[in-house]
């Protein structure tokens, strides 16, 4: 494309802008393309890197995190564990100074390769804006959880183009390990897999409700109810071009359905590559008489009916055990048919 034609089209014929502002109005623009298409992939971890451990959300104890201490340790892998562990501020793992604090020191410190968030809750909203990431920019690192942890996933991915790690937490390391189901041990060993440089590549179960397709983008994506609360704002993401993921927990049916026409009426989902459909898990029944009379596939077919990407549902992601780590920020194939769905990180 003739870089100075594109530049001039973005400008409604018949308006009048002096030079400086013109010349303001393309760097704006360069610097969003730029953006927009230049990622960071944190360096991978090799034995004996660090692994910090913080909570910037929902309270935690030190002996709940013990198992994941342990395994991490077992991977080769050091371990620091931050302040905000065993803090509590009724339900948060501190007040958000504390927090902002934890987060910070751990964001910037040299000798910590990748931050693994203790769980998720809520609290991340409340802290991102007060965090400088000069530094992390600088030398990136992985940040690893979900649920709450959407928000830095958003965010990094919104104003960097920093990849990260979506997938269980400390909080979800099983005490006993014999007696785990071997779908959380291996969604486990997939954070393995993931900071240290494997190639992913995950096959789900097929389900009728699948709208077949091949699709090439970033994989964004992460909690419904963060993502749509996070519109408007400095985490907001672009999904344009993009293969989105979404899983959701403890809703309403009718919350469901408000969430992705939102996301539709924002434009979030109009121009995607794909759509990915993990979880949707522990739905709230509904009052008697006020039945929304759909299940989760119609309302999701319902919203994207109009478009042609495809879509996969029951993928394994969200807050269920077979729960498996994802790049986001990452370039991934998804493929869709009627024997399989596919998403592979393309290198």
């Amino acid at each position: 494309m003739n870089r100075k034609h594109f530049l001039t089209s973005l400008i409604p014929l018949g308006t009048s802008i002096s030079p400086v502002a013109q010349l303001s109005s393309n760097k704006n623009i360069i610097k969003e393309i730029v953006q927009e298409n230049i990622r960071k992939i944190p360096k991978y971890l090799k034995v004996g890197d660090t692994i910090g451990i913080t909570c910037p959300s929902g309270y935690i104890t030190s002996e709940e995190i013990q198992p994941s201490i342990l395994k991490l340790a077992e991977w080769g892998f050091k371990v620091t564990t931050g302040k905000t562990i065993g803090a509590k501020d009724f339900t948060f793992a501190g007040n958000d100074e504390l927090r902002t604090r934890d987060m910070q020191q751990m964001l910037d410190d040299p000798d910590i390769d990748a931050i693994l968030f203790a769980r998720g809750g809520y609290g991340a909203v409340r802290i991102i804006d007060q965090l400088d990431f000069t530094r992390f920019i600088k030398k990136p690192k992985w940040l690893i959880g979900f649920s709450d942890a959407t928000v830095f996933h958003s965010h990094l991915n919104k104003n960097f183009g920093i990849a990260s790690i979506h997938s269980k937490m400390c909080n979800s390391f099983p005490s006993d390990w014999s007696n785990a189901e071997p779908s959380q041990v291996e969604s486990i060993d997939s954070i393995r897999k993931c900071i240290t440089g494997d190639k992913i590549e995950y096959t789900s179960v097929i389900n009728e409700n699948n709208r077949t397709g091949i699709a090439e983008g970033i994989l964004i994506g992460g909690n419904l109810t963060i993502l749509q609360n996070l519109a408007a704002s400095r985490s907001d993401i672009n999904t344009a071009g993009k293969i989105l993921f979404i899983e959701e927990v403890e809703e309403y049916l009718y919350n469901i359905d408000r969430m992705l026409w939102n996301l539709k009426r924002s434009g979030k989902l109009n121009k995607l590559n794909g759509l990915i459909v993990g979880g949707i898990n522990k739905i709230k029944p509904d009052d008697p008489g006020e039945e929304f009379g759909r299940t989760v596939y119609e309302i999701v077919i319902g919203v994207v009916k109009e478009y042609g990407y495809p879509v996969c549902f029951d993928f394994p992601v969200g807050h269920q055990k077979n729960n498996f780590a994802l790049k986001c920020g990452v370039k991934h194939k998804l493929v869709v048919n009627s024997n399989e769905c596919v998403l592979s990180e393309i290198r």
